[in-house]
């Protein structure tokens, strides 16, 4: 009796173990997937970063002259960073950043701002508009052709404008610049800018740019633009000059068909670069990023010597306005 008690004990043991080794083991839950952040959400998060990078910097800078908090008045303005992407045919693929703000500090006169940025320096010491610069041209730029500047500007009588800095290796340089528009109609704008600059690497020179507008229409316009630089070191006028035709559509977007063309004076060769290029922008989130494509074909020739040659381009530029 006490035998079979027992036995039957342990096959009731025997019989709960095998019941509870046979029922599965309920599995520990998943931890839950990590999705990636949207894309507006990264594009946001960078916008707010480079924006309070630059408002850091300010606050800084700002805090050399006097008591006064940032919050009294400074603020970052005009504020661009862009990354291009350019290939011409024949030559290996370039990509530039590119970036520029101007910093109202309360403990400065309130016409005077600093400026910074990263550029190509010749381009901004000479004060050359931005439809000739290499990037718009789809130009090769070397590790040379970029670099950080940075100074202080006066703003006087909103035509005038001066400006002391210094570029990478604390090269100085500096600017007056004169501008004028003129309304001729209701349809016609002509613009005139004249800067007179010095520098470490061109000593003496001044740019002189004018452009005359007519717009069509409230979305149609044509613009001639035409620039001419020269310089003590070189003592001849490098030109450049444009006709363009210019369609804006609504949501900020614009299609562009440009001619563009340009040389320096007694070089051998009257026109060392012309080409024509069609240009298409648009917002690509917001009103503050944007898209550039640019599609274009050149007939350079840079030296008397050689025959003139025809290449295709192509490039891209994001920027990102903050």
């Amino acid at each position: 009796m006490g035998a079979g008690l027992v036995l039957g004990a342990g096959v009731l043991a025997s019989s709960r173990v095998s019941a509870q080794a046979a029922t599965p083991t309920p599995a520990e839950p998943a931890p839950p997937a990590v999705e990636p952040a949207p894309v507006e959400e990264v594009v946001e998060s960078a916008r707010r970063s480079v924006r309070s990078t630059a408002e850091w910097l300010a606050r800084g800078v700002d805090s050399w002259f006097g008591n006064k908090p940032f919050e009294a008045g400074g603020k970052v303005t005009d504020g661009r960073l862009s990354l291009g992407l350019l290939k011409r045919q024949h030559e290996s693929v370039d990509a530039g950043l590119r970036f520029a703000a101007r910093f109202r500090l309360p403990n400065i006169e309130e016409h005077t701002y600093l400026f910074l940025g990263r550029d190509d320096p010749r381009e901004v010491i000479t004060d050359k508009p931005d439809s000739f610069s290499r990037q718009q041209r789809l130009l090769r730029e070397n590790a040379g052709d970029r670099s950080f500047l940075g100074g202080v500007g006066l703003r006087w009588a909103d035509s005038v404008d001066f400006r002391i800095g210094f570029r990478g290796g604390l090269k100085p340089y500096a600017q007056a610049r004169y501008r004028r528009p003129w309304q001729l109609s209701a349809a016609d704008l002509v613009d005139f800018r004249e800067t007179v600059f010095w520098s470490v690497d061109d000593h003496l020179g001044s740019t002189t740019a004018l452009s005359f507008e007519h717009a069509f229409s409230s979305t149609l316009a044509a613009r001639w633009l035409n620039a001419a630089t020269i310089t003590q070191r070189v003592r001849k006028f490098e030109w450049s000059t444009s006709l363009g035709l210019y369609q804006s559509y609504s949501h900020q977007r614009l299609l562009s068909l440009e001619a563009l063309a340009g040389g320096l004076q007694d070089s051998g060769v009257d026109v060392s670069d012309y080409g024509v290029q069609v240009k298409w922008q648009q917002p690509l989130h917001k009103d503050w990023l944007l898209g550039e494509l640019i599609i274009g074909h050149f007939w350079p020739r840079p030296e008397a010597q050689r025959p003139r040659e025809r290449a295709w381009a192509l490039g891209g530029i994001l920027t990102m306005r903050f």
